[in-house]
């Protein structure tokens, strides 16, 4: 089964990779090997977030990723003159603008479209302009998503952080409203022509809700299958995540696996 049948992609993060390469030094383990192995697995694309500080993914990987890749790459990066130019130097498929501080372990929250606005245009006009797909990381908010689609970007990819947190702590009603949050989001970013994607903190417990709303067309999945990968393979965690995703779209849609 892919992807093509039911319109659902997946995404994978490889930067913790790059971060188990970083903590010693060296070239091992190599994130180029672990997205080929993705690819092999069922991913649809390749994500990696290249940080002002370079704590994971460096420029060099970017630049192999975007030589050697067989699908998309989707650049994760903060709105920055910095990253605009190296985003326009090696014109991934789409790039997500992301919220960044220093000292945070991983992006906290979405990006603040609304408050940001001004600050966004040019960024995402200068992307546009050299042909590479614009990604908004936000919230599951109505306000975001109209801020993003005034910004014309091309896609929407909903934290879903809240709702992961709440799952994992076992709290019914929390996850219930976060789901709710979501399902809204993603009706109005469709509704309003964007193109739905979603991700953070997905886990195989949590990812078939998502993967049930008609309008969400991709996931991006990093961390936790780094972390599955050192107990059963990279190739393994994937092709469990990709079978899990398409098991509750089919399902959701009526139609039966073969």
């Amino acid at each position: 089964m892919t992807s093509s049948l039911n319109s659902l992609r997946l995404g994978v993060n490889i930067d913790h990779v790059a971060t188990i390469r970083n903590a010693r030094g060296g070239r091992h383990p190599d994130p180029l090997r672990a997205a080929h192995l993705a690819v092999e697995a069922g991913a649809d694309g390749i994500t990696a977030h290249l940080r002002e500080d370079r704590r994971h993914i460096s420029d060099s990987d970017i630049a192999r990723l975007k030589s050697e890749l067989t699908r998309p790459l989707n650049l994760e990066m903060a709105a920055t003159p910095e990253m605009l130019a190296i985003a326009l130097r090696h014109v991934p498929n789409a790039c997500c603008l992301v919220p960044e501080r220093r000292e945070e372990r991983t992006t906290e929250g979405g990006l603040d479209v609304v408050g940001q606005r001004r600050s966004l245009a040019p960024v995402v006009a200068d992307l546009k302009a050299a042909g590479i797909r614009v990604s908004l990381f936000i919230e599951p908010d109505l306000a975001a998503i109209e801020a993003a689609a005034g910004l014309n970007a091309d896609i929407v990819e909903l934290h879903t952080g809240a709702y992961c947190e709440y799952a994992a702590a076992d709290d019914a009603t929390g996850t219930a409203a976060e789901l709710g949050r979501l399902a809204r989001a993603a009706s109005e970013a469709a509704a309003r022509g964007l193109e739905v994607h979603a991700g953070h903190g997905l886990t195989f417990n949590t990812v078939a809700a998502l993967a049930r709303m008609p309008e969400v067309v991709e996931l991006n999945i990093g961390h936790f299958l780094i972390g599955e990968a050192i107990f059963g393979g990279l190739h393994a965690a994937v092709r469990r995540m990709r079978a899990l995703m398409d098991e509750a779209r089919f399902k959701a849609s009526g139609r039966v696996i073969a």
